[in-house]
């Protein structure tokens, strides 16, 4: 007898669900979760306690561009801003006479000027860039050694010695490989392989080395104020290391004996992803949360299986954190001195501040405008 329609219906769905398993659990995915134990998220308070003095922000309108993922003051008294579009932007500090003052065809993501004036770009794709004032581009390093590529060059900051540092963020994952820096960084946190690195890249003798490697996603780079020492962020683990400059292919991930006095974690099981680090005035280092900490990706940390089963799934169904505007100050010592919030995340993806004389620029990852605040917010209680 033939099978009736509402059993043939029965042996589909059933099927169905059985290949949607099989996918769930078989499809192979690029990332090698490896177990780790995330820290009780602290949640907001002491001097997190929720506050709204980052809502509100005054924008300037970039023209259609979009993510001024970092922004800097230049020595001609320019601000200058990188976009998603591979732009270098140039304006006045109030965002008039704005100007394309040079294109790498990649994305930069940090950048700092040498002594010569020239802008030092970690850009993530191309690797570290230096351009001339007049906009000539020029490449400086993009392996530390003959098959040891830098794959994604995300801050940079320049000694008075001259040498540069910059932080790799995974030596795993490319953006240039993975469809962008966002999708990249998300294959390399849910992996917590922990392949970051901060480089040092010595401009006089052209060469490259490993100061310190075993960073869950190396994020942001800053010299303290003697610059003897490297503050650089671990987004993946939700900290600030604190390395010592003269460091050499040293693994935080497993400290020898001895080794802590050249690197310690400054800033501990932090409410959220860091992002940028900047340095400000008065001693201030700027950091940016990109996101906030999600319980769904903590309680994942232990679950490699499960990390594994989230990237089969569609990308409106990952775990990703709510937005929520948060940038904080802290001293060379690890003290916080500012704590700026907007619960409602209306600028997307804070990652940093850049402070001039009067003003705040608020850095970000997709923001289509560049928000700022006036510097007198740092007085208001």
């Amino acid at each position: 007898m033939a099978k009736t329609w509402p059993g043939r219906l029965g042996w589909g769905l059933g099927g169905a669900v059985l290949a949607g398993a099989a996918y769930l659990v078989w499809w192979p995915v690029p990332i090698a979760p490896v177990a780790w134990s995330a820290p009780a998220a602290p949640g907001y308070q002491g001097v997190h306690a929720p506050n709204q003095r980052l809502a509100g922000l005054r924008m300037i309108d970039l023209k259609g561009e979009v993510g001024p993922e970092h922004i800097a003051l230049g020595k001609d008294g320019k601000l200058y801003t990188t976009v998603l579009s591979g732009n270098i932007l140039r304006m006045n500090p109030d965002g008039t006479d704005q100007q394309v003052f040079a294109n790498t065809g990649g994305r930069v993501l940090g950048f700092d000027f040498d002594a010569a004036g020239n802008l030092v770009a970690a850009d993530a794709v191309k690797g570290l860039l230096s351009i001339a004032p007049n906009g000539t581009i020029r490449l400086l390093t993009d392996q530390v050694a003959p098959g040891d590529p830098i794959r994604y060059a995300d801050g940079v900051v320049v000694a008075q010695s001259g040498k540069m540092y910059l932080s790799d963020a995974s030596t795993r994952f490319a953006p240039r490989d993975w469809g962008g820096t966002f999708e990249a960084s998300v294959l390399d946190i849910l992996e917590q392989a922990s392949t970051g690195r901060v480089l040092e890249y010595n401009p006089a003798t052209r060469a490259t080395r490993v100061v310190a490697r075993g960073i869950s996603f190396a994020n942001g780079v800053a010299l303290s104020q003697d610059e003897k020492s490297l503050f650089v962020n671990e987004t993946g683990k939700y900290r600030v290391w604190k390395i010592a400059v003269d460091a050499n292919d040293l693994d935080i991930g497993q400290l020898p004996a001895g080794a802590q006095a050249q690197a310690r974690v400054l800033l501990d099981n932090l409410p959220g992803y860091p992002d940028n680090l900047m340095r400000g005035q008065d001693g201030r280092i700027w950091l940016g949360f990109a996101k906030p900490r999600g319980a769904a990706i903590d309680n994942m940390a232990g679950k490699p299986w499960l990390r594994r089963l989230t990237l089969r799934l569609p990308r409106a169904l990952w775990p990703i954190p709510k937005p929520y505007g948060h940038v904080v100050a802290f001293n060379d010592e690890g003290k916080v001195v500012a704590d700026l919030q907007d619960p409602a995340g209306a600028y997307p993806e804070t990652t940093a501040i850049t402070e001039t004389a009067d003003r705040l620029y608020v850095q970000s990852l997709h923001a289509h405008g560049l928000g700022w605040l006036p510097k007198g917010i740092l007085k208001a209680p």
